[in-house]
């Protein structure tokens, strides 16, 4: 070897090849980095059309160093098989309803409680005044937040009528199985629910094991569950929030630059999708009464303040299990704080 015969030239030589070898090793500035993200959305939906545009626009912004393969419609499971997905490597990111949430971060599910929102003004309200908290919750879980989003208000649907609490004895319910807060819910209205993946549902209801589902107008619909259906309470149990998070390892192999697009394109699309959300939760209430679903009123404001009263039971059975009591007060403080200032 030259090496070997000419001790003079070795120095040299090392000096080359480790020059080479730096240069081959470094990744250059124009490798791509594609996130694998998956959600239960189907296509046509304001959130795949939402994360459409988010990723043309990510791919134009960073010149096509970084974009999503976008996995729609459950194709990758449901959302605790997607949650086991990401930590597993085999998806970088989704976009969560609470229960996938929940399976990262249990403490956001207190958004997810029964009958703590009256309106979206409140819903706002809180959401800012807990941005920078769940932001650090998710870090700390192994996960970057790009923004929040809603799935929106949730109604009862039922193929007999419901007005009272009492009238719930009545149907076979659906549970989300695995959900602490629909447990919790149902259980304050002292009800037994049938725990199913929410893959099963469609099937379930054709087949008669169960006959009530939850869920937002703008969800059921997509989802044809509302072929079944022939009644609606028209009173809200719930908002379901939503969120896109990516893995922390999969957002730090990603240059500074191209992860402050990634959260400014995330913020701002989010943001719109929740507009969206509320325009098409609109639209879709509307075509469920053109279906003739038929929507049934709480009997009276003491049957409204039971329910509410059941919403404050249920969210104070999950203080220690999903979220701290500390939390909960914060929460419900800054509610009637805004509250009493909206009607002065």
């Amino acid at each position: 070897m030259i090496c070997s015969k000419n001790p003079v030239l070795f120095p040299v030589f090392y000096f080359l090849f480790s020059i080479f070898y730096s240069l081959v090793s470094i990744p250059t500035a124009n490798a791509q980095t594609v996130v694998k993200f998956a959600t239960l959305a189907p296509e046509g939906t304001a959130w795949m059309k939402t994360m459409r545009q988010f990723n043309d626009e990510l791919v134009s912004k960073t010149q096509g160093r970084v974009k999503f393969k976008i996995y729609a419609g459950g194709v990758s499971g449901d959302e605790k098989d997607v949650s086991r997905k990401i930590r597993l490597g085999q998806l970088q990111a989704a976009g969560f309803t609470g229960v996938g949430l929940g399976e990262i971060a249990p403490e956001t599910r207190i958004l997810d409680t029964p009958f703590l929102f009256k309106n979206t003004a409140e819903m706002d309200h809180i959401y800012k005044m807990l941005d920078v908290d769940f932001r650090k919750i998710f870090e700390s879980r192994g996960y970057i937040l790009l923004g929040w989003t809603e799935v929106g208000n949730v109604y009862m649907f039922a193929n007999t009528p419901v007005t009272n609490p009492d009238d719930l004895q009545k149907v076979k319910m659906w549970i989300w199985e695995g959900d602490p807060i629909a447990e919790a819910t149902f259980s304050a209205m002292k009800i037994k629910p049938i725990p199913l993946s929410i893959t099963d549902v469609m099937t379930s209801l054709q087949t008669g094991m169960i006959n009530a589902v939850y869920s937002a107008p703008a969800t059921v619909i997509p989802l044809q569950w509302y072929t079944k259906m022939k009644y609606v309470l028209a009173l809200p149990i719930a908002t379901a929030s939503g969120a896109v998070v990516i893995s922390k390892k999969a957002y730090d192999s990603i240059s500074k630059e191209d992860r402050q697009i990634l959260l400014e394109l995330g913020d701002r699309h989010l943001k719109a999708l929740t507009s969206a959300s509320r325009k098409d939760n609109e639209k879709s209430l509307a075509t469920l009464k053109k279906e003739k679903v038929t929507f049934t009123a709480p009997a009276g404001a003491e049957v409204i303040a039971v329910f509410e009263r059941m919403g404050e039971e249920a969210r104070h059975a999950l203080v220690g299990k999903l979220y701290t009591k500390e939390l909960l007060e914060k929460i419900e403080t800054a509610l009637k704080e805004f509250r009493v200032k909206k009607k002065t």
